[in-house]
């Protein structure tokens, strides 16, 4: 793996946005940046009328535009960021085919997704949906909203950790991002829903009680060697009973990033995100970083 942040591009506001987004953290560790748009010309085209395939013209506006998409972008960024080690290229191929590949070859990914109308968050496309299913290279997913907002403000890094399913990757992707920041690393565990009792659907405070604290020990216990390996990073626990997502989202109102895991498994459909995943997705107000694990 190189060290390299691929962003893909393709020329909507979110993609910008995400390209800046990289920029910026290509600058704070010092990584080489590819700017890549993926797509393929075709020089034939249907016309309806004829019902047949006819030529595309060579000066085709759209090759024109793709062929220049991804080195205008680069040179806007080396001109805002001084000292951007960036490079630019078009690709002819699918776009998840590509950016799928690129990831390997590369230590992050960043792409642009769109805000849900009216709700302050994330709609990831196709695009998006498939490389975060079945990427092992962990991705950031920004909002256009991103552009406008305020990047010298310190805020925490958010950190979504699965107890059952805790990996290491995920906990040191979390505590470098808070270092590299400067910032606050806040934690969110969800917990097991406490049985319900009698027809009411009532909760046993007590249960309850001692649920949370179970979960407050545990989460302890898996933070405190990386407290130790981070010093610098000022942590702050929080245990909650029933799914994170909720708790996540909350989080990111006033987070720089939100970091989650995402387990390599299978389906009978093929490779899918989780609920607490998709919920982060379509609803945070901040960049969303999706770490794959075994």
């Amino acid at each position: 793996m190189s060290h390299t942040i691929v962003v893909g591009l393709d020329g909507s506001p979110e993609s910008l946005a995400a390209a800046d987004w990289a920029a910026r953290e290509a600058l704070r560790t010092d990584a080489h940046l590819r700017v890549v748009h993926a797509w393929q010309w075709h020089p034939y085209v249907y016309a309806p009328l004829a019902g047949v395939s006819v030529p595309q013209p060579e000066d085709d506006p759209q090759r024109a535009w793709a062929e220049r998409l991804p080195h205008e972008t680069a040179a806007q960024l080396a001109a805002i960021h001084p000292g951007l080690s960036v490079s630019a290229e078009r690709v002819a191929e699918q776009p998840a085919t590509v950016l799928l590949a690129m990831a390997e070859e590369a230590e992050l990914l960043v792409l642009g997704s769109r805000g849900l109308s009216g709700v302050a968050g994330f709609l990831t496309g196709s695009v998006a949906q498939a490389v975060v299913a079945r990427s092992r290279t962990p991705i950031v997913l920004v909002r256009a909203a991103e552009v406008s907002e305020e990047v010298h403000e310190i805020r925490d890094v958010v950190l979504g950790l699965d107890l059952e399913h805790s990996d290491a990757s995920v906990i040191e992707f979390a505590f470098q991002e808070a270092a590299r920041r400067m910032a606050d690393l806040r934690v969110v565990h969800g917990g097991s829903v406490p049985p319900y009792y009698g027809d009411s659907g009532a909760t046993d405070p007590v249960v309850d009680a001692e649920s949370l604290v179970e979960a407050q020990r545990r989460l302890a216990d898996v933070l405190r060697p990386w407290r130790e390996k981070f010093p610098c990073v000022t942590v702050h626990e929080q245990a909650v009973v029933g799914g994170a997502g909720r708790h996540l989202v909350d989080a990111s109102r006033n987070a720089d990033l939100v970091v989650i895991g995402r387990r390599n498994r299978q389906s009978p459909v093929g490779p899918h995100t989780g609920p607490v995943t998709q919920a982060v997705l379509h609803h945070s107000a901040a960049p969303v970083a999706v770490v794959p694990h075994d």
